[in-house]
């Protein structure tokens, strides 16, 4: 069982500064393990990373909003994540681990606590995996809520594309469906997530890129990709942290650095409005920010 190291502390203040209303719609929440303890059939074991943490976190990079993931290490057991989000009030919604076949009231019970979403992942022991896709989805469909998919390598998603395009409801394609600097602009998976964000349900997320890049930060062979997609579809494009950076073997990201990478991927300001405030709002059914007086 992997045992991952920490985020890289203190979170650093980034230079960039997000706008109001911002969301981090891609952190996790582990423990504190005396009050909610690691799955048994987990595939790693983080460090406690605590709800306290994931706030300071958000305040030091100016995050208004954050999204919540349940993290693989402790399985389908939710409670750490609705425990953070009940602490953290409304401006936190959530993306469950659930297998198919929970009862509509509890669903619902889930949606009233902040829960958008159900993850899958072929990365991770211990949860949900695609074998069990379209039974998720009618759930998900049936709540407003959407799939996020996390696949370990960007084959599977080719794989997996014709089954995407027959689902009703929403998905997002985590960590830009672990497309990888070096398969090149021409990869069968670029040309697949085109494909995909053409039918209208699906989303990108641009977050844990640093895992995908073969050069050091500012992870510079990356960038035709981002912009590739980003200009395509910039009304369905997300960012996340990826905090505390779970099954990284890599230097450990601080994530102002990461923040201040934003402008770089998206030099257009409008552009980058949508990704950070007004899709996130769409996505997740978050309040309309207050308007600055």
């Amino acid at each position: 069982m992997q045992a991952c190291p920490g985020p890289d502390r203190p979170t650093r203040a980034p230079a960039f500064a997000v706008p109001r209303g911002a969301c981090d719609c891609h952190a996790h929440i582990f423990g504190p393990q005396d009050r909610f303890p690691f799955s048994p059939h987990r595939s790693y074991t983080p460090e406690d990373c605590t709800t306290d943490e994931y706030r300071d976190m958000l305040a030091t990079l100016g995050f208004d909003r954050g999204v919540l993931v349940q993290g693989g290490a402790h399985g389908t057991d939710n409670a750490a994540m609705l425990d953070a989000m009940e602490r953290l009030g409304p401006r936190i919604k959530g993306i469950a681990v659930l297998p198919p076949g929970t009862p509509l009231r509890e669903r619902e019970a889930l949606h009233a606590k902040g829960v958008r979403g159900f993850r899958m992942s072929t990365v991770v022991s211990g949860g949900v995996g695609f074998d069990q896709l379209e039974a998720l989805a009618a759930e998900a469909e049936e709540m407003g809520w959407h799939l996020l998919l996390h696949f370990h390598r960007s084959e599977e998603l080719v794989a997996v594309a014709d089954r995407l395009r027959r689902l009703r409801c929403h998905y997002v394609l985590d960590h830009l469906a672990r497309i990888r600097a070096d398969e090149g602009m021409d990869s069968p998976a670029l040309a697949t997530v085109m494909s995909l964000l053409d039918t209208g349900h699906c989303w990108i997320k641009l977050a844990s890129l640093y895992r995908l890049s073969s050069e050091p930060y500012p992870h510079a062979d990356m960038l035709p990709m981002i912009h590739h997609v980003v200009a395509a579809r910039p009304d369905r494009m997300i960012w996340g942290s990826n905090w505390p950076h779970p099954i990284h073997t890599g230097p450990m990201p601080n994530d102002g650095d990461l923040v201040d990478l934003i402008p770089l991927w998206v030099p257009d300001a409008g552009h980058r409005h949508r990704m950070l405030v007004d899709n996130p709002q769409a996505l997740y059914g978050f309040e309309p920010p207050p308007r600055q007086a």
